[in-house]
């Protein structure tokens, strides 16, 4: 195995564990901040034990998530050393601006909102939520900006006495249409996720026979809140993603055709079916058996039910071509995997769809009213925790991987980045290391979470969180 295999396994499996966390606190920031807003409105306890209780469970998943997102960063200088150089007058500008506005943002408004309990006036308080929420959207789009310069360059220009592609547009760069696309579909994702870890724990106590039967409306209410919110979230996701789709076939059309694994172009006015599952020969190129949706491809990638798709033979072609001749782009085959881009695709949106599904069929139980004390519901809530952070990590992996052999689609080729002089033995010797560091990581994650979770929403003391009512002497309050 070379440097650059490891490489690539390396930064696949920091970057998917670190998305385990990024979607949680988008979502579950948006969700803290409606409760604590619902409790200053009604000023009913429940709202304010809801708070307190997810509030806890979100800052355990934004410390984890910060650590893992440092991490990360590094390897753009120990394995990736020639894509830094290239692009690194493009990436590296958002990712700073991600830095010092969106990070500190976030970090700031969380530290007063955690330590600001009756210190600081009530409205101001919930506006830190609010406030870190934002943050959290905007940390989102300064780095999807800087991946979506990577599926769709835009913005610069190659100098080749420097050998570097230069920002030329930063505005381009903030608006690219992979961007404007790419950006909606994961806040609604994250929405989604947040919603589906809301639903799951507070199902699990509504069926949980040790939790206060005085306490189960008050998780009915947060379960209704967790399951609007998978609901909102998945409908603007797929949404999102059908637009999404559309940008692909257009600026990047062998994603859009591995995804299909359609290797023979479909004209126009014929109308491209969608395979729901296809079983195939041994070599992927020919189809033996399968379920598909009469033209459904032509409308995910073009709008209409007939427009013309591209397939694979013809794309790869047509890359050998335009590409010969530069050291940086030239490959043999310009193939993504097939699939893994084919079945991360479906799965993605399966298990998308599945999570929409608990959800509906959780709020129509307590719409009703209907008891949820029966076994499925425990087992429900455990998909609807992990669908949709599942989903997340299939649709990111189709992302990146659909993308190969690129780093920057048509700009420079994966194995043209990798640092020169990383030798095998580094390579794996960091990536063990991260591997046990993030295992680490996830028990203690998954300590805090289960131990904080059965643990159940802190009584309500009556206590006062006007300052007016504490006195000078009184020590800050931190709430955990």
């Amino acid at each position: 195995m070379e440097a650059l295999e490891l490489a690539r396994w390396q930064f696949g499996i920091t970057t998917v564990y670190h998305y385990f966390f990024v979607p949680i606190t988008i979502g579950l920031s948006l969700l803290v901040a409606i409760l604590q807003t619902a409790w200053m409105r009604t000023r009913n306890p429940e709202w304010l034990r809801l708070t307190k209780f997810f509030g806890k469970l979100f800052t355990i998943n934004f410390a984890l998530g910060l650590v893992t997102g440092i991490v990360q960063e590094f390897q753009f200088g120990m394995n990736w050393s020639d894509y830094s150089r290239f692009v690194g007058d493009i990436f590296g500008a958002p990712l700073a601006i991600e830095a010092l506005l969106a990070f500190f943002l976030e970090s700031t408004f969380l530290g007063l909102w955690i330590f600001g309990w009756g210190r600081i006036p009530e409205k101001l308080h919930a506006a830190c939520m609010w406030l870190i929420h934002i943050g959290t959207v905007l940390s989102a789009y300064f780095i999807l900006a800087a991946n979506s310069f990577m599926q769709h360059p835009v913005g610069y220009v190659n100098n080749p006495e420097t050998g570097r592609a230069e920002l030329t547009d930063f505005w381009a760069v903030m608006t690219n249409p992979v961007q404007l696309v790419t950006f909606p579909h994961v806040i609604t994702a994250a929405w989604m996720t947040g919603g589906g870890f809301m639903l799951a724990i507070a199902l699990w106590h509504v069926w949980r026979q040790k939790t206060p039967a005085a306490d189960k409306p008050m998780y009915r209410k947060a379960a209704t809140i967790g399951a609007i919110a998978v609901l909102v979230g998945g409908l603007g996701t797929a949404i999102s993603g059908d637009l999404q789709g559309k940008v692909m076939t257009e600026v990047q059309p062998m994603k859009m055709a591995a995804a299909e694994a359609l290797y023979d172009s479909v004209p126009e006015g014929v109308g491209a079916p969608f395979s729901i599952i296809t079983v195939g020969t041994l070599d992927g190129q020919h189809e033996v058996w399968a379920i598909t949706v009469p033209k459904l491809l032509s409308y995910l990638s073009t709008g209409t039910l007939d427009g013309a798709v591209e397939g694979i033979n013809d794309l790869q072609a047509e890359y050998e071509i335009t590409y010969a001749g530069n050291e940086l782009t030239e490959q043999d085959d310009y193939r993504p995997i097939i699939p893994i881009t084919y079945w991360t695709f479906r799965l993605m949106m399966g298990f998308g769809f599945a999570a929409m599904g608990i959800a509906a069929l959780a709020l129509f139980w307590l719409w009703k009213g209907k008891p949820m004390e029966h076994r499925l519901w425990y087992w429900g809530a455990v998909a609807v925790m992990f669908l949709p952070l599942i989903a997340n990590s299939w649709g990111w992996i189709f992302t990146e991987m659909g993308r190969q052999p690129w780093l920057v689609f048509g700009l420079m080729g994966t194995s043209s980045g990798v640092s020169p002089g990383t030798t095998v033995a580094e390579v794996a010797t960091t990536m063990i290391g991260f591997t046990v560091l993030y295992g680490v990581l996830a028990v203690i994650e998954v300590g805090l979470i289960i131990r904080y979770t059965r643990a159940g929403a802190p009584p309500y003391d009556g206590e006062s969180l006007d300052p007016q009512d504490r006195s000078d002497d009184q020590p800050f309050v931190f709430s955990y």
